[in-house]
């Protein structure tokens, strides 16, 4: 028995070294650290094999320098962090757990209201929840706790309401709020036709793994935003089927 463990014990360890490995990287996914991480993966990985080939001053250079960029890391991207184990402390364990025909019923809904008021030329920000709460983004807004229809969601995005300007929070196949305040992107590469319904999309896919649709009142566009990335120009039926890849691959 001995003897077996003895010869798994490196495959063991690799495996759970590497399972961490990934955690970490899917931990920091969206933010301005993720880049620096993946670098001092790749520093873990030089030093590990330094290790294995005996290399003492590259070794000793390399020790020193991880011991450093960890630092770094701690100090420059405190706020990512932060967020980050924030979100872990709150994530879903069973995630989202709508059903084929109730998620169905929610796209055609979220669907209509977006065609709708693109050709009104009204504009919207709406995000279903995933896995990471949106509770923080919720508490900025007002409680609605309605169910989903085109109807409602036109109304509250009307030019006459109070909630047109604020993000709306969609959970579990409800509107849970709307009125919300999303955190704003700082991506310098963004164009400025581009205004700050979209920066706020953005920004908030930077820091939860949740679906946004934004509406421009300008262009008269319908957007999803998820992972920092933008697919721009779709029809409502585009919007159903990616929306429902996105999750199926969840």
């Amino acid at each position: 028995m001995i003897n077996i463990i003895s010869t798994w014990k490196p495959l063991i360890e690799v495996i759970i070294l590497w399972f961490v490995i990934y955690r970490i990287i899917l931990f920091f996914e969206g933010t301005r650290a993720i880049h620096v991480i993946r670098g001092i993966m790749i520093l873990l990985v030089v030093f590990f094999l330094f290790q294995m080939l005996n290399f003492e001053i590259l070794d000793w250079l390399l020790a020193r320098l991880f011991a450093i960029s960890v630092i770094a890391l701690l100090i420059i991207f405190h706020p990512e962090i932060r967020q980050g184990l924030a979100r872990l402390g709150q994530r879903n364990l069973f995630g989202n757990s709508l059903r084929q025909k109730e998620l169905d019923y929610l796209l055609k809904e979220i669907g209509n209201a977006a065609e709708n008021l693109s050709k009104d030329k009204i504009g919207a920000i709406i995000a279903i929840e995933m896995n990471d709460p949106l509770t923080a983004y919720i508490e900025s807004g007002v409680v609605i706790d309605g169910r989903v229809s085109s109807e409602l969601i036109e109304s509250i995005f009307s030019r006459t309401s109070i909630l047109h300007d604020g993000g709306m929070v969609i959970q579990q196949g409800k509107i849970t709020a709307a009125g919300c305040l999303f955190p704003l992107s700082e991506k310098p590469d963004l164009n400025r036709i581009y205004g700050t319904r979209h920066r706020a999309a953005l920004g908030l896919s930077e820091e939860t793994d949740a679906i946004i649709i934004v509406i421009s009142e300008e262009r008269q566009d319908i957007s999803l935003i998820y992972r920092g990335k933008m697919q721009n120009g779709l029809s409502r039926e585009d919007l159903f089927s990616k929306i429902k890849e996105l999750f199926k691959a969840k």
